[in-house]
C-alpha cells in the first residue's frame, strides 16, 4: 500500500488530508496539489463506502405516550441500528464539523427551521444525500467505488507543483 508523506509529519499529515476530505464532501469539488488530491480522494471514498454500505440500517419502533389531554398516543420512532451507528462515529473521527450557513436571502427563521436537530450537517449529508445516490448509481452499473475523480489542471507558478482538480462524480 502507498502512503503519500506530503512532506509533513504524521500528525499535520493526517489533519491536512481529513481537512482536504472534509473540503471535498462538503463542497463537492476541490482545487489543490495532485499528491494531496490523491489522498483526499482516497478518504473520502472509504467515507462513502463506509456510508453506503449501512445508510440502510434503520430500527424503526412505536411507543405509546400521553399527550396533553390524557389521551394514548402512538408515536413511531426511528433511530440508527447498529451497523450505521457504528459507521457513524467512524465518519464523525475521519471528518471536520462544517456548520451549516444561510442561503442568500434566507430568512432567519426559515434558516432555522432547516436546521433544527441537526449537529453534525456534513454526517448528515453523507448518510441522506450522498449514500443513497451512490448506492443507487452501484444498482444501476453493477460496481462499486469510483465515487472521485481527480483531474491534472495547471503548473503552480512559484513552486512548479502539479495542481489537480478532485470532485465527486
Amino acid at each position: 500500500m502507498d502512503t503519500r508523506k506530503l512532506g509533513k509529519p504524521s500528525d499535520q499529515r493526517l489533519a491536512l488530508v481529513s481537512n482536504l476530505a472534509t473540503d471535498l464532501l462538503w463542497y463537492g469539488h476541490i482545487e489543490t496539489t495532485f499528491d494531496r488530491a490523491k489522498a483526499a480522494a482516497r478518504v473520502a471514498e472509504q467515507i462513502i463506502t463506509l456510508a453506503v454500505n449501512t445508510y440502510e440500517d434503520v430500527v424503526t419502533t412505536e411507543k405509546t405516550t400521553l399527550d396533553n389531554n390524557g389521551k394514548e398516543k402512538k408515536v413511531t420512532v426511528s433511530k440508527d441500528g447498529v451497523k450505521k451507528l457504528a459507521a457513524r462515529r467512524k465518519i464523525i473521527a475521519m471528518v471536520q464539523n462544517r456548520q451549516e450557513q444561510r442561503k442568500k436571502g434566507e430568512k432567519l427563521a426559515d434558516f432555522e427551521a432547516r436546521t433544527q436537530g441537526i449537529e453534525m450537517p456534513l454526517v448528515e449529508k453523507i448518510f441522506d444525500d450522498l449514500a443513497p445516490k451512490y448506492a443507487e448509481r452501484a444498482k444501476e452499473s453493477g460496481r462499486k467505488g469510483g465515487y472521485t475523480r481527480v483531474i491534472k489542471t495547471s503548473i503552480r507558478r512559484g513552486d512548479n507543483a502539479q495542481m489537480a482538480l478532485v470532485e465527486l462524480i
